[in-house]
């Protein structure tokens, strides 16, 4: 085979071990997002993480665990969506450490925007170096199918999937590569969903190229 053209990272991911996390774990999380959402500087007065908060499959890359976030919130200023991320490590053997969170939040939401097909947050959690000063964005990616029979979801960079993960309890987590430099003109992220039987359903950019 010649040489890749493009030798880009292709799922850098591992594949969610645990899932949506849960009981005393979930609480624990809690813990550490609520933190981060208290020290948002501009967040609306009366806004509070309720004590249910959607969790996201968590992906680990790096060395951590990333645990994506989103809760619903009434402030002062209306409705609005608090969501984040807390990360960790996690021993081979015992319990995880160096809990780590960061957290925002928009008024921007899927409930009235009719025309969306997919509810997606993000997040740039490393930079990727390759050669000649080509670059990406190492970006963490979770969200929500807005149609109906979505089983997977793929991070596509032209064309090329980069990362995939199946759809547990209408969310996913994907971690891969975006806004790739040094390749002629910048590539940006494309996220996929995937039915059962192989038929694109829906697909969304990051950014604007």
């Amino acid at each position: 085979m010649p040489p890749e053209p493009r030798p880009i990272p292709r799922f850098i991911a591992d594949t969610s071990q645990e899932g949506i996390p849960h009981g005393r774990f979930a609480a624990r999380l809690r813990e550490e997002f609520v933190l981060a959402c208290d020290a948002i500087e501009d967040l609306p007065a009366g806004a509070e993480v309720a004590e249910e908060i959607d969790w996201f499959p968590e992906r680990a890359w790096g060395g951590r665990v990333w645990v994506p976030a989103s809760v619903r919130s009434e402030s002062e200023e209306g409705r609005i969506e608090l969501f984040g991320h807390v990360s960790y490590v996690q021993p081979l053997d015992g319990e995880p450490t160096d809990f780590a969170a960061s957290a925002d939040f928009t008024d921007v939401l899927a409930e009235d925007n009719a025309g969306w097909k997919i509810d997606l947050n993000d997040d740039v959690i490393g930079r990727w170096r390759g050669e000649n000063g080509r670059a990406g964005a190492v970006t963490l990616i979770w969200g929500r199918p807005l149609v109906r029979g979505a089983v997977a979801a793929t991070a596509e960079l032209d064309g090329d999937t980069v990362d995939q993960e199946a759809i547990s309890q209408e969310r996913f987590t994907l971690i891969a590569l975006d806004a790739l430099e040094g390749y002629g003109d910048d590539i940006y992220m494309e996220v996929r969903l995937w039915s059962s039987r192989g038929l694109a359903l829906a697909s969304e950019s990051l950014y604007e190229g």
